[in-house]
């Protein structure tokens, strides 16, 4: 499903409990009795009821029934779904009613992202439109979901990026290449640590290969991991560094907060920084996410609150009967209650 990362790790521990959902005041809306639970995506939640996926809207009804093995969150009204078991699974698409638009037929499928969603057929991946119909026919080893107007493709061992129309704009050229986010796309030549740049649209280098690792661009700046120190720092579009490499991790930015790791295990604390590189909230927790909706969830002595952008807690640590509290998605996050 596609939950916080918090949600993945957790769901995997939380044997026999059960899920469900609170407001940004803390209550209790929607009371777990799910065996497993997606966010909140166009005002609807994928849930699992007695090993079958379906989904639930704000008031925990369920609208479309338990019926597929797996499910995702609804993107551009139409959420895609699975039948079947491996190796004979098969993804397809349903809208909000539950009603087949694009019959389950594909051995991968993914989102739609700008009209078009990635989907695998005959071992190659291509491109379908929300009526099925095949935009750009499935010939590539790998593929992304289209970003800026772009995606990029891998045919024999090399990546580049074509357009809607499935026209090479940057032939192919790279070991490993990222969607765009504000403009530019993280690439790897060689595959080789310390070979991490970013090129343009037009496939021009804009910050040249020189980070051990490197992440997407958010709010203008993208965190970065030095080779001689193996510390993550903050570059602008242009590879100047605004924050100096200087954490054991760092995230990207989300609502002007990035959070990151001063110290390693075992004595990992998690904090938040603003643009400037300022400490705003202490590192202080065990766990933490990324804010959303104006609040970030994290875990502080066993017990999970939200805090708002000072770092003061506006809903807990009230979560003793809770196992995991997950981000606001839709103003609900969902809750794991413990056996």
């Amino acid at each position: 499903m596609k939950k916080l990362l918090l949600l993945l790790f957790i769901s995997l521990t939380l044997v026999g409990g059960k899920w469900g959902y609170i407001d940004k005041t803390g209550k209790v809306v929607i009371e777990p009795q799910f065996d497993d639970v997606g966010d909140f995506s166009e005002g609807l939640a994928p849930v699992k009821i007695g090993g079958k996926w379906g989904y639930i809207d704000k008031t925990g009804k369920v609208v479309i029934e338990p019926q597929f093995d797996y499910t995702e969150d609804f993107s551009e009204s139409l959420a895609r779904v699975k039948i079947g078991v491996w190796p004979n699974e098969r993804y397809g698409y349903i809208d909000k009613t539950g009603k087949w638009v694009i019959k389950p037929q594909f051995e991968e499928a993914y989102d739609f992202s700008e009209g078009l969603a990635m989907v695998k057929t005959g071992g190659k991946y291509g491109f379908i439109d929300k009526t099925g119909k095949i935009i750009i026919e499935s010939q590539f080893d790998g593929a992304s979901s289209f970003s800026e107007g772009l995606t990029s493709v891998e045919i024999s061992g090399k990546t580049g990026y074509i357009d809607k129309t499935g026209k090479w704009v940057i032939k192919p050229q790279f070991k490993w290449a990222w969607g765009f986010h504000e403009g530019s796309a993280r690439v790897n030549r060689v595959m080789m640590r310390g070979q991490f740049g970013y090129i343009d649209k037009t496939g021009k280098v804009v910050v040249k290969p020189q980070f051990d690792w490197a992440e997407d661009f958010s709010e203008g700046l993208a965190t970065v991991q030095v080779k001689k120190s193996g510390k993550w720092g903050f570059v602008d579009k242009t590879g100047k560094w605004v924050i100096k490499p200087q954490f054991k991790w760092a995230w990207g930015f989300s609502e002007g907060l990035a959070k990151v790791e001063i110290d390693g295990w075992p004595n990992e604390k998690y904090g938040y920084i603003d643009k400037t590189g300022k400490m705003v909230i202490e590192p202080q927790f065990d766990i933490a996410e990324d804010f959303s909706e104006g609040l970030a969830t994290v875990k502080k002595y066993g017990k999970w609150e939200f805090i708002n952008k000072t770092g003061k807690a506006v809903i807990g640590p009230q979560f003793d009967q809770f196992y995991v509290v997950c981000g606001f998605s839709e103003g609900l996050a969902a809750v794991g209650l413990r056996d």
